[in-house]
């Protein structure tokens, strides 16, 4: 029986960081996960491999609508759908091995399996035990779906199904207006598919800085994409390779239906902790089926800390990073910590958005003052040479202190560019020491000093 000082469960962003970091700080380490590959859902099945299909998919864009106004002439690609599952599988192969590397580097364990915790100290994986003095849960989460709604990966898929669809459907119907609905939706729209997203709420993204949702539906609908909002879907009849989408508006409780060749369940994600054992431990959950931890991401059970999409927070790899490395960190006896104020999201799509902090709704609702300064990429040198100037940066600040509060960019590399007010907020910074920095000219960063100056005296180009 081998022993260790630290076990985590599960090998996804949350778990691998988690193991690594643990490791570093000179504890005996081990990751178990029962996949052929580590990484979890974001490596296998979820971010990277969704990452590079918009990657490609924005290449065939490109190349139909702007490579000609370049004066780059000549016939417009094909798609061989083939070839590009396989440049996604390598992209994974690529990141998948590199964890391997990175925990033979740093002398983790690959225990191969899936884990119960058969008592606090212990894990077991198959018919070995192993003891360990602290154990983390990192097992992720698994796609929820809707009552009447059976998810085959044939022809009513998950986000893993729709990453390695045999062709190109005709027509797609999409349920939920998130983040993985409308990169996929975008994916599948650019190779050709008839595209419908189907929300239950009246905006898309919900959640999102509204004015950013509204701009964002309106560029997603001028490349196609079509939109039923307030509308709660009733069931999906499938026959041999068509399904039929049945569907009330709230509005007037009207039923409508929608047919479809695929229908992409993307109704968001539940925590995944079966067979781990936790309500034979005792283990403490909240009434949404997630593990219950404290500041130090303890469960009630000492020894057993749990991180990522099990606990609450938004299921985003970063934050279970995050979690990973301070969980190690306080079992290592420094000093965990996350701000979970400064936690940025990101959508892939084109234009991408990225988003941090607060929005104008939470500020409103909490009654407190605040200024908007905004910046649209229309004036940005850059993004006007490479057919990107959709979009604006939004940055939020307290009205009497000028501390930046949070931004919202829905534009090109929002995704990138909403890290500089990352570090501006991490530092507590304001608008103006944004606005003060010198930006390089020309970039698309220089949007984000606009948008902070325009939170002071005024943008330049505005």
């Amino acid at each position: 029986m081998a022993s260790y000082d630290v076990i985590v469960i599960g090998s996804g962003p949350g778990g691998y960081v988690s193991a690594i970091r643990a490791a570093q700080l000179g504890l005996k380490t081990a990751c178990v996960e029962g996949r052929e590959t580590l990484g979890g859902t974001c490596l296998n099945v979820g971010c990277i491999p969704s990452k590079a299909l918009l990657h490609a998919t924005h290449q065939l864009h490109e190349a139909e609508h702007n490579f000609a106004k370049m004066g780059l002439k000549g016939k417009s690609p094909s798609v061989d759908w083939k070839q590009m599952l396989s440049y996604k599988d390598d992209v994974i192969g690529q990141n998948t091995k590199g964890i391997e590397f990175l925990f033979k580097k740093n002398k983790v364990d690959w225990i191969k399996g899936w884990a119960t915790i058969p008592e606090a100290g212990k894990v077991k994986v198959g018919d070995e035990v192993h003891e360990a003095k602290n154990i983390i849960i990192a097992s992720g989460s698994e796609v929820a779906t809707l009552p009447g709604v059976e998810i085959d990966e044939e022809i009513v898929v998950s986000s893993t199904g729709a990453l390695s669809l045999p062709k190109t459907p005709k027509k797609m119907v999409v349920i939920g207006a998130g983040v993985i609905g409308l990169e996929l939706g975008s994916v599948y729209k650019r190779l050709g598919a008839e595209v419908t997203v189907v929300e239950y709420m009246d905006a898309i993204t919900p959640g999102q800085d509204a004015e950013v949702a509204r701009t964002f539906q309106k560029l997603l609908q001028k490349q196609g994409l079509e939109f039923v909002l307030g509308a709660a879907v009733q069931g999906v009849e499938t026959s041999k390779s068509k399904a039929k989408v049945t569907y009330k508006l709230k509005k007037d409780d009207s039923e409508h239906t929608l047919d479809a060749d695929v229908v992409l369940v993307a109704t968001g994600r539940k925590p995944f902790t079966d067979g781990l054992g936790l309500a034979d431990l005792g283990v403490e959950m909240t009434e949404r089926g997630q593990i219950k931890t404290n500041a130090q991401w303890q469960t009630n059970v000492p020894g057993i800390y749990a991180i990522g999409d099990v606990i609450t927070g938004p299921m985003l790899a970063h934050k279970a990073e995050d979690e990973g490395m301070a969980a190690a960190e306080v079992i290592a006896g420094k000093h965990g910590h996350v701000n979970y104020g400064v936690i940025p999201g990101v959508i892939y799509t084109h234009p991408e958005v990225g988003s941090v902090g607060a929005t104008e709704e939470q500020l409103k609702s909490e009654g407190r003052a605040y200024k908007v300064g905004k910046f649209s990429f229309m004036g940005n040198g850059r993004a006007k040479a490479n057919f990107a100037a959709d979009g604006f940066v939004k940055i939020i600040a307290d009205k009497e202190t000028d501390r930046i509060l949070g931004a919202h960019i829905i534009g090109p590399m929002a995704g990138d560019l909403i890290h500089e007010v990352c570090v501006a907020m991490e530092f507590g910074a304001s608008a103006e020491d944004l606005a003060l920095t010198c930006h390089a000219h020309p970039t698309y960063s220089e949007a984000v000093r606009e948008a902070a100056l325009a939170c002071g005296d005024g943008a330049i180009h505005a």
